[in-house]
């Protein structure tokens, strides 16, 4: 049985690449799993191997006032998967080295 060392959530949120190596990007995905270390995702594109990436969670995102999970790290793994019906995609293993909280400023 594999043992890790944080306890891993499964939550399926909205997310958003906003930067893969040095490269600024805007690339879609959604949440797999999330622990205090890392989170798994899926992804439209495979991001740098190793590489740093920046990349925003939507939290309470149904709710009345969404909070934005802004996280840096780094990528572990990048996976080709394909979901029938849809063009290829990547299951992403991400670092969450550094975060912070971003909220919507109300009107």
């Amino acid at each position: 049985m594999e043992q890790r060392r944080t306890r891993r959530f499964k939550l399926q949120l909205p997310l958003s690449i906003t930067r893969s190596g040095s490269e600024r990007v805007t690339v879609s995905g959604q949440t797999r799993n999330i622990s205090s270390s890392g989170v798994l995702f899926t992804s439209e594109r495979e991001p740098d191997l190793g590489g740093p990436i920046e990349y925003m969670i939507i939290l309470n995102h149904e709710g009345p006032q969404p909070v934005t999970l802004r996280c840096m790290g780094k990528v572990l793994r990048a996976e080709p998967t394909f979901a029938t019906g849809h063009s290829a995609s990547f299951q992403v293993a991400a670092t969450l080295e550094r975060y912070e909280f971003l909220r919507e400023r109300a009107g």
